[in-house]
């Protein structure tokens, strides 16, 4: 047996790699992993739900490039669902909802009604996605109530856009669901009067507005939805929808919420997509609401709600 002779300048390597552990297998050992893709989970007290909602979901998105959020909420069936429900998205014209109910919450306080003013107000923030109006609302309550109100209601994941940028404001799908809770049931937080006055608005969105999460819902079920799209030199377009489902033995919300889309259409398709087999399984024998919204071609978007240019800012 013969043994090679290691050069000089070989052998102190080696003695520094030595003395650092054997450095080169270390350092293979340290580089990461790709990051593993979130699954859909799902829990249900009915027996086969989760499991069917969970895969018909990821199917759903099997073949799209948003990133998307989602937490569904069936209290008839205790059906959940999440995805990615912890991980923060610039809020667009979603928020709007939580300034409404910011507003009837220290409104509460005093046990006064809205205004004429706030009342005009509120009804084209909500119903038209009506951005000035959104501006001098967030103005009037200032950081402080609107951060007063999302503690109360224990959306503690949601973070108020700095600078009067409400478009910008950090929202989760996890909060997104404790808000529609609020509003879909009795509480401490919200009167019944102004639960009732928030989906009331969220119930007479503007035809033009109501694509989304009511893609494939049953006909016998009653729709409040809030929609929020914006685009931003990152991650592209925004897209998120909102929406609850009452009424005729119906008790649900869905949330979903996506960025790094192509145009605003692509978000559309993916919100629609998760929202026709979540509407599907919950409701496998109802008649489908078969109506479709015409969204302008992407050249139009500039003239629209949450616009690049003005993320929200009075």
């Amino acid at each position: 047996m013969t043994h090679q002779r290691i050069p000089r300048r070989a052998r102190g390597a080696l003695s520094v790699a030595l003395a650092g552990g054997v450095l080169l297998p270390v350092l293979a050992a340290a580089a990461p992993a790709a990051a593993a893709t979130p699954a859909v989970v799902c829990t249900s007290d009915k027996a086969g739900l989760a499991v069917k909602m969970a895969k018909d979901i990821t199917a759903a998105l099997a073949t799209r490039k948003a990133t998307t959020a989602l937490s569904v909420h069936d209290r008839t069936t205790n059906t959940r669902c999440t995805l990615r429900a912890a991980q923060k998205y610039d809020s667009a014209s979603v928020v709007k909802v939580t300034v409404l109910a910011t507003l009837l919450w220290d409104a509460q306080k005093t046990g006064r009604k809205l205004t004429t003013r706030e009342t005009t107000l509120a009804t084209a923030m909500i119903t038209k996605s009506d951005n000035a109006s959104t501006s001098t609302l967030w103005k009037q309550l200032g950081l402080t109530k609107v951060k007063g109100f999302l503690k109360a209601a224990k959306m503690t994941q949601t973070i108020p856009g700095a600078n009067g940028y409400w478009g910008l404001t950090q929202i989760t799908a996890t909060d997104q669901r404790q808000l529609l809770s609020l509003l879909t049931a009795e509480n401490a937080v919200l009167t019944d009067s102004s639960r009732a006055y928030i989906l009331g608005r969220m119930g007479k969105v503007v035809a033009s507005q109501r694509w989304g999460v009511p893609a494939g819902a049953p006909t016998t079920a009653t729709v409040q939805l809030k929609n929020g799209w914006l685009q931003r030199s990152t991650h592209g377009w925004r897209v998120h929808s909102v929406g609850a489902f009452t009424g005729n033995g119906h008790d649900y919300t869905i949330s979903v919420l996506t960025h790094d889309n192509k145009t605003m259409n692509d978000g559309i398709n993916t919100i629609q997509a998760v929202a026709k087999v979540v509407h599907k399984n919950l409701n496998p024998t109802a008649a489908k609401s078969t109506t479709t919204v015409q969204v302008a071609p992407s050249a139009a978007y500039d003239t629209m709600p949450d616009t690049p240019e003005t993320p929200g800012k009075p």
